[in-house]
């Protein structure tokens, strides 16, 4: 598909001279970007506060710069490992957003003072309250859990035959989150703390695909739906579950429904984290167009023939349904496409467009990644762009030994 966010070639002179001495292939951050799209979700937030989703960054020194700015607040995180990381490095507020069978993780949790007043767990079967109680060590006090239940948030139609949205919490129903609620509040050594609920279905899924205007239509007119549906059904859990516990944060939202999410009286904070590197899913949506901000850059090796060159790498595909969305594709110079029978390859990837001809081998080939912080597992640094210098130099969580899933 064709993307809406066109690179400049004033960009492309700013990045390769900011990079002249560096050699291929390497990842960029432009500071001024990531800091503008950084104030945009704050404006689209009205006033609630932000909790910077981790997994989209990956990176403790972006996640330091983003939380020091006055509208954020908060790490979402990924998995229990990266959370103790995290919270032993400082952050004083982690919500693992995820469900955990990290038997060493929670013990370590359970057993640190420090790390349990930091640290929320999220929760939406009695089950995972059972394995975290099964890892607290016998004859040593044990620390009380924080915990956050998940609740459903997919769209059913046709009386539940067709389901949109993606399959996560089993918990749908107010009247089943109470009772999950008050199976915690009975529960010694837990507390409930939160409720979250991310609608990926609105929030993740482009309503402006340039090209396609009949399946545009048809996501707005689906996302318009579920946005009603979902405020009504999440104030009225919000409602059952106050009533068993005192929240502390009802947490929604991600990076394409900033702005509609926080505008619920139910919910506290939203969450977001693609929203400040901007990669190319994020280019399909109206409410709001971002500044690509995360960029990786690869050698031109080949010139194979006119109108083609060949650079070395490229084979980072996101995760998700598979599928040529899922590729990363050339930014700069503008006008440069994948070979669809060959796609990024995993040694070498050929990139065809008139563009190829003024390329000579030793170039940079500028490129955008389909999802945010999943590009950071590719490189172990990432070089902090402000105007054409590079100013800083930062590990990615790769570059500190860090793969966590």
């Amino acid at each position: 598909m064709p993307p809406r966010i066109a690179g400049s070639p004033a960009d492309r002179a700013r990045y390769d001279r900011a990079t002249a001495s560096l050699d291929a292939p390497l990842a960029v951050v432009d500071l001024q970007a990531f800091d503008a799209n950084a104030r945009d979700l704050v404006r689209r937030a009205g006033g609630k506060p932000v909790r910077v989703a981790s997994k989209s960054v990956r990176c403790r020194a972006l996640l330091e710069r983003v939380l020091a700015r006055d509208g954020f607040s908060g790490v979402m995180s990924f998995s229990l490992a990266e959370s103790l990381w995290l919270a032993r490095s400082g952050f004083p507020d982690v919500l693992l957003a995820y469900p955990s069978a990290d038997r060493a993780g929670f013990a370590e949790l359970t057993s640190d003072p420090k790390l349990a007043a930091a640290v929320t767990v999220v929760v939406d079967d009695p089950a995972q309250l059972a394995l975290i109680d099964a890892t607290r060590a016998g004859g040593r006090r044990s620390e009380e859990v924080r915990v956050c239940l998940e609740m459903d948030t997919s769209l059913r139609l046709l009386g539940g035959r067709v389901r949109i949205g993606a399959l996560r919490s089993p918990l749908r129903d107010p009247v089943r989150l109470a009772e999950v609620a008050r199976a915690i509040d009975r529960r010694p050594g837990f507390r409930l703390v939160g409720l979250m609920a991310y609608e990926a279905h609105v929030a993740g899924v482009g309503d402006a695909v340039a090209g396609h205007p009949v399946r545009s239509r048809a996501v707005r007119l689906m996302q318009s739906v579920a946005r009603q549906e979902l405020a009504a059904r999440r104030a009225e859990a919000v409602r059952a579950v106050r009533a068993v516990a005192e929240l502390e944060f009802v947490n929604g939202g991600g990076t394409g429904s900033v702005s509609t999410t926080a505008a619920e009286e139910a919910v506290t904070e939203v969450a977001a984290g693609s929203g400040l590197f901007v990669p190319r899913l994020f280019d399909h949506y109206s409410s709001f167009r971002g500044r690509p901000a995360a960029l990786f850059a690869l050698p031109v090796v080949r010139r194979p023939g006119v109108g083609v060159v060949t650079v070395a790498g490229g084979g980072y595909p996101a995760s998700g349904a598979a599928g040529r969305d899922r590729l990363p594709v050339p930014y700069l110079p503008a006008g440069l496409r994948h070979d669809v029978r060959e796609g990024a390859g995993e040694v070498q990837t050929p990139l065809l467009g008139r563009p190829a001809d003024d390329l000579l081998v030793g170039d940079k080939v500028w490129f955008r990644h389909a999802k945010a912080g999943e590009l950071c597992e590719r490189f172990d640094a990432l070089r902090l762009i402000e105007g054409d210098r590079v100013v800083r130099t930062v590990p990615t969580y790769r570059g500190e030994g860090r793969t966590f899933l």
